[in-house]
Parts: structure tokens; C-alpha cells; sequence
């Protein structure tokens, strides 16, 4: 691996995130709040260090595939200490550990929190609600950036990286195989990033009109489409008694979790991209029969049917499977059978190609059609039975692909409970932690509900959760690939 491009890569993306501060650095002198100092350091310190660090590795060759595994990789972790460096230097988050872990959340859109419990945050009363807008919009900013992926954002916005920008996309675009929709990358993620500030942009306007403040429309517009789940208040969307801003919500979550190619289909002209994807007709069925079973199992409880019950039905759904992490209603005080079934659901995760996070549908999908394969040819071993989706046959590369990631993602899932149980934590609490963290959820279950924070997590729980996180957003191999020996030499 050559470390000129690393650091060249790195020293423009420190300089970009640096110059993306001047917004809440605007808010904090618009609102004159205390977060002003923190965001005029942060920026200096990667102005500062980005720029040198740029124009002295200048170079014009191409990448190696090596070279992308490394540089997606480092992007996402610098971006993670950057966007803490607010947080903790205005003091809002004034913990090392708690400032990363928050942006660490953020940017992988995660939507994990430590902030909210009054008891640890005395310096925040209200929560979330007594933090600056400065700060505010920071987190939801995080994310938003974090939902197409800090790499393609660079690709789209610095045309610097020639062809050798595919190495970039391959490592960072989420699911099985990284679709293009142009013929040139860069043309990709530009038409990617045009698709996504377009709906930001709508569901903005859609919240505003049914009676959402604009600073509050903005920010959770901000979060919504890459699936991220920060909000503005305490209760997250449950705070809004609106129907009309559950039902936004809920449409954009479901958006979010389509595969953008699709979108970008539909744009053209192909109106029946949708139900002729058979990922997007299981993806739309999951959410279709799991809504059903909560909304009975609810409705069997109090004997009612209200609007209510079937919003928090369609909401939590949604909400879970593509790991937005919003709250409308408390599912710890549903039945376990219904909380079994969102703990599942944070291990599918959306459709590949989304902002979501989990394994995703298409794997899901892939690994029970391996399986009922493998079952037909155990009666029938001389037959060539190729694996199939729809009319499309998978190859056996991606088929082995798929088979190690999962095995990848469970091992890491296992492993991180294990290490969240020997800090003392309850199996429930670990279990639910440890999954939400690896399927970018948020909330979890336990003493990590969606009613409470990672305040009381211990410090090294939350490096641990951190790492799991990174492992989640960036697809597993992307991350564990730098710890092969081979990948050094």
C-alpha cells in the first residue's frame, strides 16, 4: 500500500469536512451561543493541518485496489475524530470517549446517542433539547453526509481522482456488488448525490408544510435519508403529535431504504424498476407482514383498532429494518414475541445499494436460495443446480462472497456481545447493543431501549460498539481486510 495517496486523500477530505463547519459556525454566531469557539477551532485545526497535508503528496497516478480498502477506511475513522472535535472542544460533549463514540454514530449513521440522561450530562437538563443549534445541526449533518458514503460525497464533489475512483466506489457503495448507473464513476456518484440532495430537499419542504419548524425540518430531513435516526428532541419524533409529520416520516424512511439504482431508473423513465426488482417486492412484503403481525398483536391487547396503533406498527417497522432508529412509540412495552421480531430485523437491514444498514435484503435473500439449492442437491447430486434470484443467476463468487460476510458480521456480532457481557452488562442489553451497533440501528433493547441512551455504557463498551459500528457501515471486508498480513507487504 502507497501512503502518498493516502494522505493526499486525507488532507483534502480534513480540508472539505473543515470547510463544511462554516454552517453551524454561521448558527452558533446567528443565535450567539456557546458553541462558536468549538466550531472556529475545529476549523482551523483542519484547515490547518488538511491543506499541507494535500499539497505536499500531490500526485497523479492511479489507485490500487489496496490503496481503496485503505483510504475508505481511514476516511471513515478521520471523519469520525473530526466531527467529534466540535462536540468536545464547546464543550457539549466534554469526554473524549463520549465526543467520538457520538460522532463516530453519526457518521455511520448509526443514531446511537449518549445524550439524554440527566443524571450524567448535568451540564445538558434538557437533554438533547438544551444542546446549541450549532451542535444541532452538526449531528444531523453527520449523517447526512455519512448516508451516501464520505468517499462517493468526494468523488462527486473533487473530480481528482481519475479512474482509479471505481476502487473508491467498489469499498465504500453498500451490498453484494456496486452497481454503476453511468459508465464513468464519477458521473455515478454525482447522479447518486444529485438523487439524494433531491429528496433531502422534498421531504424538507413535506415536513415544513405540515407545521414542522424549519430549523427542525431540516435537521430531520437531514436524518431521515441516510437512515441515520438523530433528532432534535428528547422523545425523537414522538415529541410531533402530528400525524401528518409520522406519515412524512415514514415514507422517506421506506425511500431510504430502496436501492438508489432504482430511483434512478424510475427518474428515467422506467416506471416498473420497483415491483420488477425481486429484492424491493421482498424488502416491500417484510415490512408489509411484520406491520400486520404487530398492529394484530397490538390490536388483540387492547381489544381496539386506532390510527395510532397502526402508525407505530408501520413506523417501527420501518424504522428498525432500515435502521433509522426514530422513535414513535415505546416497543419495549410490547410483547417479547414482537420484540424478537425487530431484533431480527436489525440483522436484515434494507436493500443493497441504500443508506441503510444490517446484512441487507439481497444477501438475506441470496442466503436462502444457497440454501434451499444445497437442500435440492443432496436428493439430486449429480445435478447443476447454479443459484437464482428471479431470472438472474448468481455467480459463485458473489454466492462465496456472501457466505463469508455473513459468517464475518455473525462473528463480529458474537464477539462484541461477549466483550459487553464481561463489562457487566445484562445478555438483553448486550445482545440488543451489539446488534443495533453492528446494524447501524441505534436503539437497542434493555437498559439501551429507545427511551434511554449510551450514557451508562462503559467507556470501553463504547470503543467497542464504535468499532462495530465502522465494521457495519463499511460492509465487513472493507475494514478486515487491513488486518491481513498479506495486505502490508
Amino acid at each position: 500500500m502507497r501512503f502518498k495517496p493516502l494522505v493526499n486523500i486525507l488532507g483534502s477530505l480534513l480540508s472539505i469536512l473543515g470547510c463544511t463547519m462554516l454552517v453551524p459556525l454561521m448558527l452558533a454566531w446567528v443565535y450567539n451561543e456557546s458553541d462558536f469557539n468549538g466550531f472556529l477551532h475545529s476549523f482551523l485545526i483542519c484547515i490547518t493541518l488538511g491543506l499541507p497535508m494535500w499539497y505536499f503528496t500531490r500526485y497523479k497516478q492511479n489507485l490500487t485496489n489496496r490503496d481503496g480498502f485503505a483510504i475508505v477506511t481511514f476516511s471513515w475513522i478521520l471523519a469520525a475524530v473530526v466531527g467529534s472535535l466540535p462536540f468536545y472542544l464547546s464543550e457539549s460533549i466534554p469526554n473524549v470517549t463520549d465526543a467520538f463514540f457520538e460522532s463516530m454514530s453519526g457518521i455511520t449513521t448509526t443514531g446511537a446517542t449518549i445524550i439524554g440522561s440527566k443524571s450524567t450530562l448535568p451540564h445538558l437538563p434538557n437533554g438533547i433539547e438544551s444542546l446549541p443549534h450549532g451542535i444541532l445541526f452538526w449531528r444531523s449533518f453527520l449523517q447526512w453526509i455519512g448516508g451516501m458514503g464520505i468517499i462517493v460525497f468526494y468523488i462527486a464533489i473533487l473530480p481528482l481522482l481519475g479512474v482509479g475512483g471505481v476502487q473508491l466506489f467498489k469499498a465504500e457503495v453498500p451490498g453484494p456488488v456496486a452497481d454503476k448507473i453511468k459508465p464513468r464513476v464519477r458521473e455515478t456518484a454525482k447522479f447518486l448525490w444529485i438523487i439524494y440532495v433531491g429528496i433531502t430537499f422534498i421531504e424538507i419542504i413535506a415536513l415544513r408544510i405540515a407545521g414542522m419548524e424549519t430549523f427542525d425540518s431540516i435537521c430531520h430531513a437531514f436524518t431521515t435519508m441516510p437512515t441515520g435516526g438523530f433528532s432534535t428532541k428528547n422523545a425523537s419524533i414522538a415529541h410531533y403529535d402530528n400525524p401528518a409529520i409520522h406519515y412524512i416520516i415514514i415514507i422517506f424512511m421506506f425511500v431510504a431504504g430502496i436501492n438508489f439504482t432504482l430511483h434512478f431508473r424510475t427518474i428515467n423513465g422506467d416506471l416498473k424498476a420497483y415491483y420488477k426488482d425481486r429484492e424491493f417486492v421482498v424488502y416491500f412484503s417484510i415490512i408489509v407482514i411484520v406491520s400486520t403481525i404487530i398492529l394484530s398483536t397490538l390490536a388483540n391487547q387492547t381489544n381496539t383498532f386506532s390510527d395510532l396503533a397502526l402508525r407505530e406498527s408501520i413506523f417501527g417497522t420501518i424504522a428498525i429494518l432500515t435502521g433509522t432508529g426514530y422513535v414513535l412509540g415505546d416497543y419495549e412495552l410490547w410483547p417479547v414475541f414482537l420484540q424478537m421480531i425487530l431484533l431480527t430485523l436489525m440483522f436484515i437491514g434494507g436493500m443493497g445499494g441504500s443508506t441503510t444498514g444490517g446484512m441487507k435484503v439481497i444477501r438475506v435473500l441470496l442466503l436462502v436460495k444457497y440454501a434451499a439449492t444445497e437442500t435440492r442437491h443432496m436428493l439430486h447430486s449429480r445435478a447443476l443446480l447454479p443459484v437464482r434470484i428471479g431470472r438472474r443467476y448468481i455467480k459463485d463468487d458473489v454466492v462465496k462472497n456472501t457466505l463469508g460476510f455473513f459468517l464475518f458480521f455473525m462473528s463480529a456480532f458474537i464477539i462484541s456481545t461477549l466483550l459487553l457481557t464481561a463489562m457487566d452488562l445484562d445478555l438483553v442489553s448486550s445482545i440488543g447493543a451489539a446488534a443495533s451497533a453492528m446494524g447501524n440501528i441505534g436503539p437497542a433493547l434493555g437498559d439501551f431501549g429507545p427511551t434511554d441512551s449510551y450514557a451508562l455504557m462503559p467507556g470501553p463498551g463504547k470503543w467497542v460498539l464504535s468499532f462495530c459500528m465502522l465494521l457495519g457501515r463499511l460492509e465487513i471486508f472493507t475494514v478486515i481486510v487491513l488486518f491481513s498480513r498479506t495486505f502490508w507487504k
